[in-house]
């Protein structure tokens, strides 16, 4: 179940997420144009709450009816009182994935793991992997390597971009300089071994702009998407983690000349007036499948 270059392809331009002790929340996500919804029982929900919170997340991922977005269920930190009860109880639910906070080191992703095989959890439920302490940066790359083993369940990595902060004690600058070394380590190790990765949510919900702007950065430095915490950031984030129109007609003309007779065995061509080697074939072809995928979810949702 390692994750592959694939992976990518897929669209998670936008995964929002919900508390798990807020039902009304939870329904009205069956209808917000999101690619993704993660019902959290961490952060979201006060300790008090923890176990009435994982019932009710489980049993609204049972019920279904979020069409064909991705389903993901944030458990607590494996070193919490909650989170081995929290992984049995969501792989019952079969969600498409577990976010599994706080991972440090590649041991504990083969915990996580294991704790999913041991629950019963079908092949198709992956684990998805929070990277929000130094240490989880400095290991990145060996977290990320995890995936490659045998049974390992690891696809995604989500910047947890607020605990980081507060753990370097760096100040949220608009322009996140102080989290670029974070950001791109962890964005190298999951491109090394094709996991997808999500960057890290924007506090200010009233600052539309700050926020488009930053969720602008994310997609230049190459983030698949962007975790959110208000659905009035799903819009504009499923616009800028979208290729452009432009961007799709490009890739089908590149992808086009390279599968014409004529070029077979070419290795540079010249399309539409523009330079194309087969690397920008490669390219073409992951943005010609990211619009279709996300062509089909749009549709699906009318």
């Amino acid at each position: 179940m390692a994750g592959t270059a694939l992976n990518r392809a897929k669209p998670l331009r936008s995964a929002l997420y919900m508390p798990g002790s807020n039902a009304r929340a939870m329904e009205k996500a069956k209808s917000i144009p999101a690619d993704a919804i993660i019902l959290d029982l961490e952060d979201a929900v006060a300790p008090d709450a923890k176990e009435e919170a994982r019932a009710q997340v489980c049993a609204a991922v049972k019920a279904g009816g979020f069409g064909k977005r991705e389903v993901i269920i944030r458990v607590n930190s494996l070193r919490s009182p909650w989170g081995e009860d929290d992984i049995k109880a969501a792989v019952d639910a079969l969600p498409d994935a577990i976010l599994v906070p706080k991972i440090n080191t590649a041991a504990e992703v083969g915990e996580a793991s294991d704790l999913m095989d041991r629950a019963g959890a079908p092949a198709g439920v992956a684990m998805w992997a929070m990277m929000e302490t130094p240490l989880a940066m400095l290991n990145a790359r060996d977290i990320a390597a995890a995936s490659i083993e045998d049974d390992c369940r690891l696809t995604c990595f989500v910047m947890g971009t607020n605990d980081i902060i507060k753990e370097i004690f760096c100040e949220p600058l608009e322009n996140r300089t102080p989290l670029m070394a974070s950001l791109q380590l962890t964005l190298l190790a999951a491109r090394a071994y094709g996991l997808n990765i999500l960057d890290g949510v924007y506090n200010d919900i009233a600052n539309a702009e700050g926020f488009k702007a930053v969720s602008q950065q994310g997609a230049d430095l190459g983030f698949d998407g962007k975790t959110l915490i208000h659905p009035s950031q799903v819009a504009p984030c499923n616009e800028i983690f979208a290729p452009t129109a432009e961007e799709v007609t490009w890739s089908r003309q590149v992808i086009a000349a390279f599968e014409a007779p004529e070029n077979h065995g070419k290795g540079v061509l010249k399309v539409e007036g523009k330079m194309a080697e087969l690397l920008h074939a490669d390219i073409a072809r992951r943005v010609v499948a990211i619009a279709d995928a996300i062509a089909e979810l749009e549709a699906a949702a009318q």
